[in-house]
């Protein structure tokens, strides 16, 4: 066993499956003197890796963590550690059969081959399930199992020998040395280690781990039942780990993977039991090990009784017994993603933690990727640790939230579902007007945000069939004919919207010019009072976001950014502030409303004394109004396409705002106007891209029709990125489509929500440039034009308008044609309204 050595460039902390491939990453970047410890023995130390079902399903809503999947498998077998068997997701009921097509959808978007197959089909290749207890399947030929030990003790083994590798087993960190907020030790059982990096990744334990240093690594332990039974002489009869397809009941909850002559049985039916970091027993105290906790039979029994509904002969055999059964421990977290990067509170501090065994080689090169050229090669934006807010990362919203999510592990999930619990933490000062007005609340970044207000039901009436109504439950859950009803009636007078949510942080200091200079793509030195929409960009030219910047003095800009988004886009901010410049948050100080329309100068005009005409007031451009006697910051900008403002106000201020806009607004036709306005209707009419949906690490301006004219002469982050591809060809074009008819075999008018594949009209697969299949990034209602608006990124020699091409939905192919090939809006596309000249 090897001494812990006194320094190391990087210790890591965790030899499971993530830390073994990180390690082993790492060093295939060059990297040396690489430290690795966990407190169990080796080949495994007790983590989830050592008990974990190893198998992997490739298909996922979430394209990142297919992207993911798809690269851990690619490595796996470049191991020779998998095994393909297939697997199948069994229905039991027609609404799992509905997710299934979706999920074909997904399939299809992602490249990974799937198909719905019969109850009979099922049972070709799985005899000894009973075709009864289900309808349908979906097939997955290329699902598989892992020898994740295996893999683990490859990984190490080739760093080791590259020289770059020292593993130190049995040794606990019981401390981590923080000198000015940056990393300088670990402190173990066996002496202290120096390191200017240090990875945490050890899974369950991370929270614990974090804390030593002062940061938060918001996960929590949580249970995952698994039993074992055999011997099962059907499954004996065949030779190997696995020869039949992995099944999934996912109406239960559960799935059955064959392990030799065994049938192991997994739930996530159970209810939800979480564990503190701190209560996991040692490994002195384990039985089995620290993960493997006593089996809890009551939590299990239901589980069990529809597990022998569908495989009776193989699970009811009275030869077989449970011969191994486990309360085992994984992590969770509380928006489902891992949490990796740099953590905000400490320098050289990295999380690669949440990662499960089909994410972890993939994850490992990610991470490894960011920590050597300091942005990874597949957009890890959900997956990054900077995203949470402060009541974020407490344990009591960490556990709120994974107690309800935990079933949900295979459950359906729509893409507009709202979480339940924890709700109600950050509130607009105006929200108890916007209770009184009816408004349906969603929730983003603890923030309580009206969707839209049933105060407005009756514009439903007033604009009829131009609403758009969808008649299909799935497509009209989680949403109103209301929202277009609110988006119509803007258009006519004016909308006001409570943007509470905004992330708002300050740049200042003598050197704050140079530092927002060399961050944005967009010239900083602009007059005092200038607004600039910009992008945000990595060194390779990928987006980082995309946000506002307003100019309030010589040295002190105002950012303001999406909330889902915001606490990333301040990490990034504020890990390039210069010696003379700081960022601020002021967030909570200040709360947004924004005001649009025909008739907002009108009211903007009633209640203050500036000049907030076009010539006054012109757009891009901000300054203070006096509104009686309230200090409003007032910004001409736009994200729906109407002449308004984003009015700025400290917090205690906003309900007094937003109540004298509705007192003076109402009779001219004003009405409150939801996120479902702001962040679709209105944003897909006039073609604006939004970050998360059209704009991640892995696009560029090109390809979104964001490239400049030119450039400014100034240096910016990924400036001689864009430089060099503005001069090749993009490889992939941002289109927006329009849905020709949406009448589905049924006869029911069906509306895409996004992800959904693009194919040729006959359904044939397109691929761009990068290799990658076009999707639909985002989708809704443009209530102006009556049609149904799609975005995608398609192959340039499709990128052409009038170009035919279909949509598949649910497993059927609808007809769309490109309507603008560029940035160009389909509504108002001279921005006449924006410029109050319509």
């Amino acid at each position: 066993m090897a001494s812990l050595p006194s320094s190391a460039r990087c210790v890591i902390i965790g030899a499971g499956i993530v830390g073994n491939s990180l390690a082993y990453h790492l060093a295939e970047l060059g990297w040396t003197d690489i430290v690795q410890l966990d407190k169990g023995p080796l080949p495994n130390p007790g983590g989830s890796t050592g008990h974990a079902s190893n198998f992997i399903f490739p298909v996922d809503h979430s394209r990142e963590f297919a992207d993911i999947t798809l690269d851990s498998v690619r490595q796996y077998k470049e191991l020779g550690v998998f095994t393909e068997s297939g697997g199948y997701e069994v229905a039991r009921t027609e609404e799992r059969m509905e997710e299934l097509r979706r999920r074909m959808s997904s399939a299809k978007a992602w490249g990974i081959p799937a198909e719905l197959v019969t109850p009979e089909q099922v049972v070709e290749k799985v005899p000894f399930l009973d075709p009864s207890v289900i309808i349908g399947a979906a097939w997955f030929p290329t699902v598989g199992v892992v020898d994740s030990l295996r893999a683990g003790t490859i990984m190490r083994e080739r760093a080791v020998e590259k020289g770059a590798l020292t593993t130190v087993p049995n040794v606990e960190v019981t401390g981590i040395e923080v000198v000015e907020g940056r990393i300088r030790a670990v402190e173990t059982s066996q002496g202290r280690i120096e390191a200017e990096t240090v990875v945490i990744a050890c899974g369950v334990w991370s929270p614990k781990i974090a804390r030593m240093a002062g940061a938060r690594i918001p996960l929590t332990p949580a249970v995952h039942q698994m039993i074992s039974v055999g011997p099962c002489e059907v499954l004996a009869e065949r030779p190997g780990e696995i020869s039949y397809p992995i099944v999934r009941d996912m109406d239960t909850f559960c799935y059955e993977r064959q392990h030799g002559s065994d049938m192991e049985v997994g739930s996530y039916a159970h209810r939800a039991i979480l564990w503190d970091p701190e209560d996991i027993p040692s490994i002195e105290q384990s039985k089995l090990s620290p993960t493997e906790l006593p089996f809890t039979e009551d939590d299990f029994d239901p589980q069990l009784e529809q597990a022998l509904e569908l495989m009776p002969e193989l699970l009811g055999d009275e030869r077989a017994e449970i011969r191994y059964a486990i309360n085992g421990l994984l992590s969770l977290t509380p928006d489902g993603y891992p949490i990796l990067g740099e953590t905000p509170e400490v320098k050289g501090l990295w999380s690669a933690a949440a990662v499960w065994i089909k994410e972890g080689p993939g994850t490992a090169r990610a991470v490894a990727e960011w920590m050597t050229h300091g942005n990874p090669e597949i957009d890890l934006g959900h997956s990054d640790i900077a995203r949470f807010h402060p009541h974020q990362k407490t344990r009591a919203h960490v556990k709120a939230r994974t107690s309800e999510s935990f079933i949900k592990t295979y459950g359906i999930v729509h893409p507009g579902e709202q979480y339940e619990s924890n709700r109600n933490i950050r509130l607009a000062p105006m929200h108890a007007s916007e209770r009184e007005l009816g408004a349906v609340f969603y929730e983003t970044a603890g923030w309580e945000r009206p969707f839209w207000y049933e105060s407005n039901a009756g514009l439903v009436e007033k604009f009829g069939d131009a609403c758009m109504p969808r008649e299909n439950e799935w497509d009209s859950r989680w949403w109103s004919p209301i929202i277009n009803a609110e988006h119509l009636q803007m258009r006519e007078t004016a909308g006001l919207v409570d943007l509470s949510a905004f992330v708002v942080f300050d740049v200042i200091g003598p050197q704050a010019l140079a530092a927002v200079q060399n961050i944005i793509v967009a010239q900083a030195d602009v007059k005092i009072g200038r607004v600039v929409y910009t992008p945000v960009l990595d060194e390779t030219g990928g987006f980082r976001s995309d946000l506002t910047v307003m100019r309030l003095a010589h040295d002190h800009f105002r950012v303001v950014t999406g909330g889902a988004h915001g606490m990333a886009d301040k990490k990034w901010f504020s890990d390039r502030m210069p010696d003379g410049a700081v960022v601020v948050d002021l967030t909570s100080s200040w709360t947004t409303i924004g005001i649009w329309g025909p008739k907002a100068r009108e009211i903007v005009s009633a209640i203050t004394d500036s000049d907030m005409s076009h010539q006054g007031f012109p757009f891009g451009t901000c300054r203070e109004i006096e509104v009686g006697s309230l200090h409003v910051l007032a910004s001409r900008i736009s994200y729906v396409g109407e002449y308004g403002w984003e009015l700025y106000t400290p917090m205690e201020a906003g309900a007094a705002l937003w109540d004298r806009l509705l007192e003076v607004g109402t009779p001219l036709g004003m009405v409150p106007v939801g996120i479902g306005v702001y962040g679709t209707t209105g944003r897909l009419e006039k073609g604006y891209r939004a970050y998360g949906a059209e704009l991640d690490s892995e696009r560029t301006l090109m390809e979104t029709g964001m490239s400049r004219a030119k450039w400014k002469d100034q240096d910016f982050v990924g400036k001689d990125a864009v430089v060099a591809q503005a001069q090749e060809a993009p490889k992939a074009v941002l289109c927006t489509l329009t849905v020709d008819d949406h009448t589905s075999a049924s006869g029911v008018k069906r509306y895409m929500l996004g992800g959904e594949p693009i194919l040729t009209r006959d359904g044939g697969i397109l691929t761009d440039g990068h290799g990658h299949h076009p999707y639909v990034t985002s989708a809704g209602s443009a209530p102006s034009l009556g049609k149904h608006l799609l975005m995608a990124f398609l192959p340039p020699e499709q990128a052409v308008v009038g170009t035919e091409l279909a949509v598949s939905y649910m497993e059927e192919l609808y007809p769309v044609t490109v309507a603008a090939a560029d940035a160009t809006p389909l509504f108002d596309p001279e921005n006449a309204r924006i410029r109050g000249l319509a």
